[in-house]
């Protein structure tokens, strides 16, 4: 009897797990607004932190400095924000979001430039959607002619500054630059994410199977240990 008290003890333990982490599936995200990574110096920027139930215990985080806290910080019960209302050249760099259980968003790598071009690009895209990078001058806002780049080679010249992508496919994914006027833009990443139907199937349907059959297999395998030890139920 002790052995079988013992088995269901820990049968009750590790369900008791299962469930924990079955049910463990936020997921942090890291948006910025603007939404896109190459910034002129004194431009502002927020940084939202979303995806968690408990969002007074995120933070957003800098690889080189640590845990932002000079900025303006709102909470609310969605998402935590971080507000800069100038941003300078030494706050490049890769951040993300983090909750105090340890979970980490995806990481951001944003340039903040001096100088006078920076190509604005969109964090991430999904398959399918159309998508405009644009060659801006700090000092104008007329559209210029623009030289883009994509790893390095030369793809397109465009007289308004603009290269359009009107289905955007894994084939695009890369660093885009762009050069005008004889400047230079920084370097960005353009991420290509599968479509959101894909990642639901993909994400949601195990969840979605462990949510609705762990409370039977639970009483099942609860009721055949009391059974399997002699425990009748009263």
């Amino acid at each position: 009897m002790e052995v079988c008290a013992l088995n269901l003890r820990l049968l009750i333990c590790v369900l008791f797990l299962l469930g924990a982490h079955v049910q463990d599936v936020d997921s942090l995200i890291l948006r910025l607004e603007p939404n896109r990574l190459q910034f002129f110096e004194y431009e502002s920027l927020i940084f939202h932190c979303e995806g968690s139930h408990d969002s007074t215990g995120l933070k957003i985080v800098h690889r080189s400095k640590g845990e932002l806290l000079k900025c303006n910080t709102t909470v609310t019960s969605k998402r935590s924000s971080c507000t800069f209302l100038y941003i300078f050249p030494e706050d490049s760099g890769q951040y993300w979001c983090e909750s105090r259980d340890g979970k980490r968003s995806d990481i951001i790598d944003i340039t903040v430039t001096d100088g006078p071009v920076i190509l604005e690009s969109p964090i991430s895209v999904v398959e399918g959607e159309a998508v405009t990078l644009r060659c801006r001058h700090k000092t104008t806002s007329s559209n210029l002619s623009a030289d883009f780049y994509k790893d390095g080679h030369l793809i397109r010249t465009s007289s308004t500054g603009n290269l359009s992508i009107s289905s955007v496919s894994k084939h695009d994914e890369g660093f885009y630059k762009c050069i005008s006027g004889g400047r230079e833009s920084a370097e960005s990443l353009m991420a290509v994410q599968e479509s959101h139907q894909e990642i639901h199937e993909s994400s949601d349907l195990p969840f979605i199977i462990f949510r609705n059959i762990l409370p039977v297999v639970l009483m099942a395998l609860l009721l055949l240990g009391r059974l399997h030890c002699g425990i009748t139920p009263r």
